[in-house]
């Protein structure tokens, strides 16, 4: 398949760990991240939730004092950052450390052309060589699988899927995400999963800005031609949600790399979302569903299938519509001392980055049990992090960030 990258302006894209030694045993083909642009096992990512962009009762969006203090500790003047000041990706001014993240909502910034536009993958290629390792088994490469065009309505095919849009150095860039439940608040989750490079740019860079999720983006299945006179509403039919909090490992954080499986075990985030038009609603109300996270999943060799949903945007896709893979997952090591990696055959590239990958659960529901990370240049296969204890602190630590909230 076609390198896959990290979403940016036309273009795609914690718990501490260390790197792997590299074993004999040596991958056959090049790797990249399959973005087009991009916590800690404890809450210890700093930040509070009061500090959330709220709506208030006339549906206009209110940024509250401590975020303001958030940005001014950084020299930052939050109307000069929505005027244009976030464009600055300076070293210093590139916010990189957990408790950085900052996320105000600029409520013109992603309008349907711009949400259309972010569909221009970098390429991000690396011998396979290169990252090579077994930690125990790598089980021989999946057969390509042709990814299938998920049929519109999507929102009655797969509710809790969307598109994660961003801004990097390179521009604006696209990602996919899955709508997941919230234990502290049931029925009612605000939270979303992702990749953890499609928020944070690893270890030579730091978060990304002005991220969004757009549930069943393009709902209606429009092709190309035809969005570019589409309404807000077709494009975005279950609104834009602007996160306002974000983990992911330390890990990814510290290791994780644009090319190669640098991090990929442990690329994984959590993001919490808020309407930007206000409203009552939570996400999980607005869509209608939620799926649950299992951080206990059997090892690939013992899951029937694994379904990978998402919106590849490298050729020969262009970004605008949904599509699926579904195959019986194998292993892949990526080093030998990270844990073993789901990998399943599939054609799609660059853009699926941190779509959801479902399995059926021990009581026979679906639930989410991994998410895209890596895949070879040229398209055949995607392999996504086993989702274990790490994964879970992330998780737990989000969800209790907002509990009362």
């Amino acid at each position: 398949m076609r390198p896959i990258r990290p979403l940016r302006p036309g273009r795609r894209r914690g718990a501490r760990g260390r790197s792997g030694a590299v074993s004999a045993v040596a991958l056959c083909a090049a790797l990249a991240l399959t973005a087009t642009a991009c916590g800690p096992e404890e809450d210890n990512a700093g930040g509070d939730p009061s500090a959330s962009a709220s709506a208030e009762s006339d549906g206009k969006i209110r940024i509250p004092d401590s975020l303001k203090d958030r940005l001014k500790e950084h020299g930052l003047d939050l109307d000069e950052w929505k005027d244009g000041a976030w464009k600055d990706w300076s070293r210093d001014d590139w916010l990189r450390e957990a408790e950085d993240f900052i996320n105000p909502v600029i409520e013109d910034l992603w309008d349907p052309d711009r949400m259309r536009e972010a569909d221009d993958p970098t390429e991000q290629e690396v011998d396979e060589e290169d990252i090579s390792g077994d930690q125990g088994v790598t089980d021989p490469t999946p057969q390509p699988v042709d990814a299938a065009s998920v049929p519109a309505k999507y929102h009655d095919q797969a509710p809790e899927a969307g598109k994660l849009l961003f801004d990097g150095p390179k521009g604006s860039m696209v990602c996919s995400a899955t709508v997941i439940a919230d234990p502290a608040n049931p029925g009612k989750s605000n939270l979303v999963w992702t990749a953890g490079h499609c928020v944070h740019a690893g270890k030579e860079g730091g978060w990304y800005r002005n991220i969004i999720f757009v549930p069943s983006y393009n709902d209606g299945a429009l092709s190309t031609e035809q969005l570019q006179s589409a309404t807000q509403e077709q494009v975005a039919p279950y609104g834009v949600w602007w996160s306002d909090w974000a983990q992911t490992s330390d890990q990814w954080i510290e290791q994780g790399g644009q090319t190669g499986g640098d991090g990929a075990s442990y690329d994984f985030a959590v993001l919490h979302v808020t309407p930007q038009d206000g409203g009552g609603k939570s996400l999980e109300e607005t869509v209608g569903s939620a799926l649950p996270v299992n951080f206990n999943a059997p090892a690939a060799d013992k899951i029937a299938s694994m379904t990978a949903t998402g919106y590849p945007a490298a050729p020969p896709f262009d970004g605008q519509k949904m599509f699926q893979c579904q195959d019986k997952p194998g292993r892949l090591s990526v080093t030998k001392d990270d844990p073993t990696m789901h990998r399943i055959g599939c054609t799609m590239t660059g853009g699926s980055s941190g779509g959801g990958w479902v399995a059926e659960g021990a009581d026979g529901k679906p639930a989410l049990v991994s998410n895209t990370s890596i895949g070879p240049v040229n398209a055949g296969w995607l392999a996504g992090p086993r989702l274990g204890k790490e994964a879970e602190g992330i998780y737990t630590a989000v969800s209790k960030k907002f509990a009362d909230k």
